[in-house]
């Protein structure tokens, strides 16, 4: 059985991926950068900002030096307007709980985010003192050392990690971790690919866990 369970914040806790793009996607056509909603999504899903900014700048968006805080404030003020949980986490959760299988968050988001994300939905208090952001570590997925460190943490020797984007699988691959892949949107195919176990149903986690 698995002794620590990871998971990702966007697209895993909260669903607050598409509406995360559709505020970049209005941000970037200001500058220049035309893109449809899939196209962000494919695009972008499970980077940094950082990298967010220099992919577009690659892809012709005229960016200002402080493009950074202002796609993070647009992005904030949207998601304090509400983003629901991904269905049936609460339930996962409480199955972990029952279970006495500690979890965590580890995510390319900052802190703040998370806190604005996790916080309307009541899991702030359950993550707020095992969250890992590569804001905090100073590198991030593909990186694996958020789910090192996390793993570290916890004494962990069977972490299993959970998520959505490719960075994040291949994270999770490269730390050497087994990972569930949450395909929400598509068929999960770029996720099978890296090496992720793919799955559409946080109903399905408690089976593939063997709990």
């Amino acid at each position: 059985m698995h002794d620590l369970v990871i998971f990702d914040c966007d697209g895993v806790l909260v669903d607050s991926e598409v509406v995360s793009n559709q505020v970049l996607v209005s941000n970037l056509a200001r500058y220049g950068l035309n893109l449809t909603l899939q196209e962000c999504m494919s695009l972008f899903v499970g980077g940094t900002m950082v990298g967010v900014r220099d992919k577009a700048r690659d892809l012709g968006a005229v960016l200002p030096d402080n493009w950074i805080d202002e796609v993070y404030a647009e992005t904030y003020d949207r998601l304090r307007l509400g983003v629901p949980l991904v269905a049936g986490v609460s339930q996962l959760l409480d199955r972990l709980d029952q279970q006495d299988i500690p979890y965590c968050v580890a995510s390319n988001g900052s802190p703040d985010k998370m806190q604005i994300t996790l916080g309307q939905n009541g899991l702030w208090d359950r993550f707020k003192d095992v969250m890992y952001s590569a804001h905090v570590l100073g590198t991030g997925k593909p990186d694996p050392a958020m789910f090192l460190k996390a793993a570290e943490h916890f004494g962990s020797a069977r972490p299993v990690v959970i998520e959505d984007s490719e960075n994040g699988v291949t994270a999770a691959i490269r730390a050497q971790m087994r990972c569930l892949g949450f395909a929400a949107h598509d068929d999960g195919a770029r996720l099978a690919a890296l090496g992720a176990e793919v799955f559409g149903d946080m109903a399905e986690v408690p089976a593939l866990l063997g709990i």
